[in-house]
């Protein structure tokens, strides 16, 4: 599912396990974040946090599910794996876990963005086929604008066409930044529309571009967005 499905999911009800896979960090973190609160409210007292580094011991991961904890009857355990790359006994235990999932526990697995032979891989299956998945996909720019509307909308702003324009061209490729932006505007001016003005006063230029980007620009004849990635580019 997509970061913005999810709510509607954890309104259904808790699953026992969660994977969350994609480049895009501040929708990682946001699905996380929500999937922690809702375990919370649903009396899941208890969390385990394991993260996947050099010499890591995979049993915890099955010790954890299987222990019976002294502080609550129900348990949250994330399991952060950074490179997205477990090893030959971290996906034996991956699949193993997928197919026996402990009681009274919530799972939920967070991954970088996975290329296609780790999608394709036994363990990702496995995983994938026993859990909600949600994948932080990149918001790309032709989205952006209606990302930045539905932010805007959560804290009862909005703005014209050429605001939305002016600020998704100054938070390209920088969602988290896009993220502080949009809340800075939140402090700054009261609920309602906002002008092109107002915007262009507040926002500050944080966008990040990525050089493979500039050649579909180029290809699309979009020569002012050309000329401000390249700008971006060299600045970097």
């Amino acid at each position: 599912m997509r970061p913005e499905d999810l709510p509607r999911a954890l309104a259904r009800g808790l699953a026992p396990l969660y994977v969350i896979h994609g480049d895009e960090a501040l929708l990682a973190l946001e699905a996380a974040q929500s999937i922690r609160d809702a375990a919370r409210e649903q009396g899941y007292g208890e969390r385990e946090v394991l993260t996947v580094e050099s010499g890591f011991d995979w049993t915890r991961l099955a010790m954890l599910g299987n222990s019976v904890s002294l502080f609550a009857e129900k348990k949250l355990i994330e399991l952060r794996i950074p490179t997205g790359k477990p090893g030959i006994e971290g996906a034996k235990t991956l699949e193993a876990q997928a197919g026996n999932l402990p009681p009274d526990t919530v799972i939920m697995v967070t991954l970088p963005k996975l290329d296609r032979t780790a999608q394709n891989s036994k363990w990702f299956k496995a995983l994938t086929g026993a859990a909600e998945v949600v994948e932080a996909r990149t918001v790309e720019r032709a989205q952006l604008a209606e990302w930045i509307a539905a932010r805007l909308a959560r804290q009862k702003q909005r703005m014209r066409p050429e605001a939305l324009a002016f600020l998704a061209d100054r938070v390209e490729g920088n969602l988290l930044a896009a993220h502080q932006e949009i809340q800075k505007l939140a402090l700054l001016h009261p609920e309602g529309e906002l002008s092109l003005a107002e915007v262009q006063a507040a926002i500050v230029n944080v966008a990040r571009y990525d050089v493979f980007h500039l050649g579909a620009a180029l290809l699309e004849g979009d020569k002012a967005r050309f000329a401000r990635m390249l700008d971006g580019l060299r600045a970097e």
